[in-house]
């Protein structure tokens, strides 16, 4: 940058700054500075001739003056003519005074273009820099019309220099940023990511940022990045701190591009090259090793700068999943930190670590630091790491050690933070009924909880301690009991009164035979609450005092008395006042034979959602736990809404992207109670009928042509969720099999078979484990690669032993080749034109058809999104068609598609039409969308 000479001083502007601090009042400084409007004003209006050094000064006192918080209405002309001018100070104050006061309706906007295209064609870096911050600092639609073209050829240009380049990359990503639609890249992208070579660091630094950004948008245009990425920092990581002498900070080689780098390759799967994968493994290794070293500088900055670089490199790890001995070392490193003197490390550490005890290889190292993480619950002053701490223990709860984390988040209840007690209320309930291992110590739970923070127990988790006590009748009697004995507290929550009127309406008569807990008993417990409670409350009192005139006839006098008194039948409110006269009637007409039929046990729950875990979905905020579904949250129209509440275990990880209550499934809800031998996970179970064994079951396989997540297959011993993802030609399938009963399933095994054409096609498997116990659920990963396009699915056989007998399973697997669809966006003009080059008869597949479902716009549009294709609006002249464009990619080829969907409303009839450059590729797309509306 040019240096400012003597001369440039502008003593006018630092005596009028001078002038404004001195004042000593509102009043002073306003009429100081209208005095100087009126000055400058003047100046531009009555003397033509004035030289550039007095503009620049008029100028930046007018800059000075709206920074004071005043509306400036004019010098914008002058600003622009400084423009034009050769000195460096004139034109930075012109560039700096339309940066800040020019918006981007300004009438000036030509003008500034004009003058901006001048000094970019100028070859003068230092105006060329000057031009290119005011277009990033502007970065309106405007200047990204007149430059987004220009910018690119500059960037990659061979006689740019570096300050130039480093400038045009970040001018670049400001205008992708504000209209992405604008720039494109196409002829420039792979000398774009080239730039990763360069020698000077600033411009691969600012570069990164560019091609990080794009590459989250166009992860296949950029993904030639990854092996230059890695290449680059291989050579930073094994270099000592001398040899990048101008980017070390504090003896870490260029801290900020090393982060960089690593969060780049995080956009994109591990490498397919074996040698790039292991020069980057060898780079993760090396930056574990390097955090175990002494440290070299004893400075915030220099730990600061070490650490950034490890907390980038195990996220890196974490995201890649596939390296057992990375994922340990990376749960070690961060056990360290667990007791580090730094709060925000303390954190940070808590933070991975949740993530790491998802990840079925790192999950029982993450274990070993149960302690360590309960006395950070316990002692830690930071409420933020508290939550984390509460978070991490969530996480890495498993049967093993779920009665030991349960008692230490209860006991931590006690004493937790008012904002974050809710969110834990969830968290127990949850993890208490998914690894209940039997109903006392759930029910004991849970009790325990409402005692504890009763004001931050929801109705639903009352409503699902009922639900499993009513579903069970193996631990009615003891509910019964323990409610009681809460209840003569002397001071009792309203939740607990709730529980206690409900349980005991249902299930009193199984304790009454105890003389301290007779039927009477019952009663005056209940009602010496009931003046204490709100009107919900009393309302439920109410029906179970009915309840117990069928229950314990001999009380029938004493409640009678309660409801015919004039607090109950003369009652304010209307529903309080109706209940107890219907009750009353009801009591004093009604047989011993209508009441026992009107007052029945309840009958088993079935329910479709577990309320607690859609609650802890909703939660907000840095504590709220991040819960996937494995069912769509949209319903579409031709889909049952049914679904099972579950509470299966994972059998050694359980993985956020497993079901924490079990898979909602979608097959039809049974009323039928659950039978007794059954397990909590049972309680609200859907059972549908078993597959013969060894006949191919596809039920569930269409299902999955436009989406990923759901429940494949159930029946009364198995439920089999899926959780895939795709990227590419790559893919990679979650399953999860969950035991419904509560006996040992022994000798499970799992065979993919790869049927015809798909003999080539790579999926590799992981074993799973030879024993699935009661209740219990079990993860396994498959591995995908479309190496060539196919119509027929992969199968998946399922041999286990259940109770001595052989069970034989065989279903489809839905691996279709609409999943490795990549979206294409395209204009009308350019659609249409490729929709004439495909016009041989072979490359068109099309189907007329009745419509199967519901013609809803909104379901239409999300299973064409779910298909993988884009949805291109305002492309068809008919606004009521559809079309689609989308690209197949294999490993072999690549298959470019387009699809046309023309609905009849009045006939609810569809015309498909799909044409792809392959035809085998357009019929088999055909057969499985007709049969998806």
């Amino acid at each position: 940058m040019p240096a400012v000479s003597k001369g440039d001083g502008m003593r006018g502007l630092a005596v009028f700054i001078s002038d404004i601090r001195n004042c000593k009042s509102k009043e002073a400084e306003i009429k100081r500075i209208n005095k100087e409007l009126a000055n400058i004003r003047s100046k531009f209006k009555g003397d033509k001739a004035l030289d550039g050094y007095s503009k620049k000064k008029y100028v930046c006192k007018l800059l000075f003056i709206f920074l004071l918080g005043h509306d400036i209405d004019f010098g914008h002309m002058e600003a622009v003519n400084l423009l034009s001018s050769n000195k460096y100070t004139e034109k930075q104050i012109g560039y700096l005074f339309i940066s800040v006061l020019v918006n981007s309706n300004s009438e000036l906007i030509r003008l500034i273009n004009n003058a901006i295209k001048n000094d970019l064609s100028s070859r003068n870096p230092t105006f060329m820099c000057l031009a290119l911050h005011c277009i990033a600092n502007v970065g309106s639609r405007e200047m990204a019309e007149a430059f987004a073209s220009e910018i690119p050829r500059i960037l990659v240009a061979g006689d740019t220099m570096d300050s130039v380049k480093q400038s045009a990359a970040l001018c670049l990503l400001r205008l992708y940023k504000t209209s992405p639609d604008l720039v494109l890249m196409g002829e420039w992208t792979s000398r774009v990511v080239h730039l990763l070579n360069d020698q000077h660091m600033g411009v691969v630094t600012a570069a990164i940022s560019l091609i990080t950004c794009l590459s989250q948008k166009n992860p296949d245009e950029f993904k030639t990045c990854v092996s230059l990425a890695v290449s680059r920092l291989s050579r930073i990581v094994s270099s000592a701190s001398t040899d990048l002498q101008d980017y070390t900070y504090y003896f870490v080689p260029a801290p900020w591009l090393s982060c960089k780098l690593l969060r780049l390759l995080q956009c994109y799967p591990p490498p397919e090259d074996g040698a790039v994968k292991g020069r980057l493994v060898e780079c993760l290794e090396t930056i574990l090793n390097k955090a175990q070293e002494p440290p070299k500088s004893k400075k915030v900055q220099h730990s600061n700068a070490k650490n950034a670089i490890l907390f980038e490199a195990i996220s890196l790890i974490i995201h890649y999943d596939s390296e057992p001995n990375l994922l340990v070392r990376a749960c070690n490193q961060l056990g360290q930190f667990l007791q580090h003197r730094e709060t925000n490390l303390r954190y940070l550490a808590l933070e991975s670590m949740c993530t790491l005890a998802s990840s079925e290889f790192s999950h029982e190292a993450v274990k070993t630091h149960i302690e360590t993480v309960i006395n950070a619950l316990k002692t830690e002053r930071d409420v933020s790491v508290r939550q984390r701490a509460a978070d991490l223990l969530y996480a890495m709860c498993d049967r093993s050690n779920a009665k030991q984390i349960v008692a230490e988040m209860l006991s931590y209840l006690e004493t937790a933070d008012y904002s974050i007690r809710e969110e834990m209320v969830l968290k127990v309930a949850i993890l208490a009924e998914k690894y209940a291992v039997d109903y006392s110590w759930y029910v004991d739970t849970i009790l325990n909880l409402i005692r504890i923070a009763g004001d931050y127990v929801s109705e639903e988790v009352w409503y699902r301690v009922i639900q499993i006590v009513i579903n069970r009748d193996d631990v009615q009697g003891y509910a019964a009991k323990t409610v009681f004995e809460a209840l003569q507290a002397p001071a009792c929550h309203e939740n607990m009164v709730k529980v206690g009127g409900y349980i005991l309406g249902e299930f009193g008569n199984l304790i009454a035979g105890d003389p301290r807990s007779s039927p009477l008993v019952q009663f005056n417990l209940l009602h010496s609450k009931f003046h204490l409670c709100s009107v919900p409350t009393r309302a439920l009192l109410l029906s179970a005092y009915i309840k117990f005139i069928n229950l314990f006839p001999e009380t029938k006098a004493t409640i009678q008395e309660v409801l015919r008194c004039d607090s109950q039948i003369r009652n304010s409110d209307v529903e309080l006042q109706q209940r107890a006269v219907e009750y009353l009637k009801l009591s004093s007409i009604a047989s011993t034979d209508v009441l026992a039929t009107v007052l029945e046990e309840m009958p088993p729950f079935p329910e479709r959602e577990s309320s607690i875990l859609a609650k802890l979905k909703k939660k907000k905020g840095p504590g709220a736990v991040s819960v996937t579904e494995l069912e769509d949250g949209k319903r579409e129209s031709g889909e049952l809404n049914g679904g099972g509440d579950r509470g299966q275990d994972a059998a050694s990880t359980p993985s956020p992207s497993a079901d924490l209550l079990g898979i909602r499934s979608s097959a039809p809800v049974s009323a039928a109670p659950a039978s007794a031998g059954s397990l909590l996970v049972d309680v609200f179970s859907e059972a549908g009928p078993a597959a013969p064994s060894g006949a191919v079951n596809d039920d569930g396989f269409l299902r999955f042509v436009c989406k990923n997540n759901g429940v494949l297959f159930e029946n009364q011993l198995l439920q089999i969720g899926i959780k895939s993802e795709y990227r590419q030609n790559l893919g990679r399938m979650y399953l999860f099999y969950g035991n419904k009963t509560s006996v040992q399933f022994a000798s499970f095994t799992t065979t993919v078979n790869c049927p015809g054409e798909l003999q080539s096609h790579i999926l590799q498997s992981k074993p799973v484990e030879p024993l699935v116990e009661g209740g219990a659920q079990i993860q396994q990963v498959l591995n995908i690669e479309c190496l060539t396009d196919f119509s027929d699915a992969p199968l998946l056989n399922i041999k286990f032993r259940y109770g001595g007998a052989l069970q034989n399973l065989t279903l489809k697997l839905p691996v279709t080749i609409n999943k490795f669809f990549q979206p294409t966006e395209m204009a009308s003009q350019d659609f249409f034109q490729r929709w004439k080059q495909l016009s041989q008869p072979q490359q068109e597949a099309q189907k007329i058809f009745k419509a199967n479902h519901g013609m809803d716009t909104e379901v239409i549009k999300a299973k064409l999104l779910g298909l993988g294709m884009a949805l291109l609006d305002n492309v068809d002249p008919n606004p009521e068609n559809y079309v689609c464009a989308g690209v197949i990619q294999t490993k072999s080829q690549q298959v470019g598609c387009l699809l046309r969907l023309e609905p009849n409303a009045q006939a609810q009839m569809y015309r498909l039409t799909l044409r792809c450059s392959k035809d085998s590729v357009s019929k088999r797309l055909c057969e499985l969308l007709a049969q998806q509306f």
